[in-house]
């Protein structure tokens, strides 16, 4: 048994000129660039009902449609799991995601994801891309998700994504001290060795992170970041680029930072948080029905914030 998909895009301003199949890897980032070749050159992908070459240059305006199917084996099994809901209306629903929990089905991890889970939830998500889900979160990052339950409602809120319209606030302890906050402008590919990684590297995807200091310790910061840009693992690999990987972090964290004259409590507690300490705080987009602006907070969970009261009363008592 197949899965139809019916997608169409137009052409924004920001992308006039480039290629057709780099248009649609932007367009419709829920399908790999190797499917969408395929695609475009079976002329399951056409532009303006015309078939085209995934080299061809395309113009303001020009309108991509995607009438294709999806092999059976492709679809996913929905499964019960619970689901921390924000927000549920008939265009989109906002969650707030756990540790350890991976959004899409990948290697390793087939069964037990997010998106099995919404499917169960909410059944009439099969009949759109991964689901609904527009963009994730690290399998041990905590936070807010936003998942479209309809195609327009999908469409518009990729659209803002690729226009930088939806505000995505973070809260992260960092290794280190941080004398102030900063701009993170560099490009972001494949790590050269370790594929699971991201490496900072010339040619690679445009990534800006900002960030700003909300309190210092003796070696360790807390910090405030928002994304410019939303590439895989950016916040982790930006930190560690500056050399202030985020605590816990078992990829790019580095070593753990342990002040002198710790006691024994404090390194305990520093050594068991195993995860990267890092929480979407704050969501916030334009309504894909009506255009108002939403949002979104949620606190961090308790691990994140024993781990601050540890920091924090780490400070107090050498002080």
């Amino acid at each position: 048994m197949s899965k139809s998909i019916s997608l169409s895009a137009e052409v924004p301003e920001a992308l006039e000129g480039n290629r057709l199949d780099q248009i649609a890897a932007i367009l419709f980032p829920e399908y790999s660039r190797g499917r969408l070749q395929i695609w475009i050159k079976e002329g399951s992908l056409r532009v303006n009902n015309k078939l085209h070459r995934a080299r061809d240059k395309l113009k303001l305006g020009d309108l991509l449609e995607i009438d294709a199917s999806l092999a059976g084996e492709e679809r996913h099994i929905p499964e019960e799991m619970p689901l921390d809901i924000i927000h549920d209306d008939e265009a989109f629903v906002v969650l707030n995601k756990n540790a350890g929990t991976v959004v899409h089905p990948a290697a390793g991890h087939g069964s037990g994801t997010l998106l099995n889970g919404l499917l169960f939830a909410f059944p009439a998500l099969e009949g759109l891309p991964r689901a609904g889900i527009v963009h994730r979160l690290d399998k041990d990052t905590t936070g807010l998700m936003v998942v479209a339950k309809t195609l327009e409602s999908h469409a518009s809120l990729v659209d803002q994504l690729q226009r930088r319209e939806v505000t995505r606030e973070y809260e992260a302890v960092v290794n280190g001290v941080l004398t102030g906050g900063g701009v993170i402008d560099a490009p972001l590919g494949r790590h050269p060795v370790n594929r699971k990684k991201k490496a900072v590297l010339e040619g690679g995807k445009k990534a800006i992170t900002h960030y700003r200091v909300l309190d210092r310790f003796r070696s360790h910061t807390h910090v405030q970041v928002n994304l410019e840009t939303g590439r895989t693992h950016q916040i982790r690999v930006h930190m560690a680029h500056i050399n202030h990987g985020l605590v816990g972090d078992p990829l790019y964290g580095g070593r753990l930072r342990i002040p002198v004259a710790s006691s024994l409590e404090f390194s305990e507690n520093l050594r068991k948080f195993k995860r990267q300490a890092l929480h979407a705080r704050r969501l916030s987009f334009r309504h894909p029905i009506n255009d108002q602006e939403v949002e979104w907070n949620v606190d961090a969970p308790l691990d994140f914030k024993n781990l601050l009261l540890c920091l924090n009363n780490d400070k107090n008592v050498t002080n």
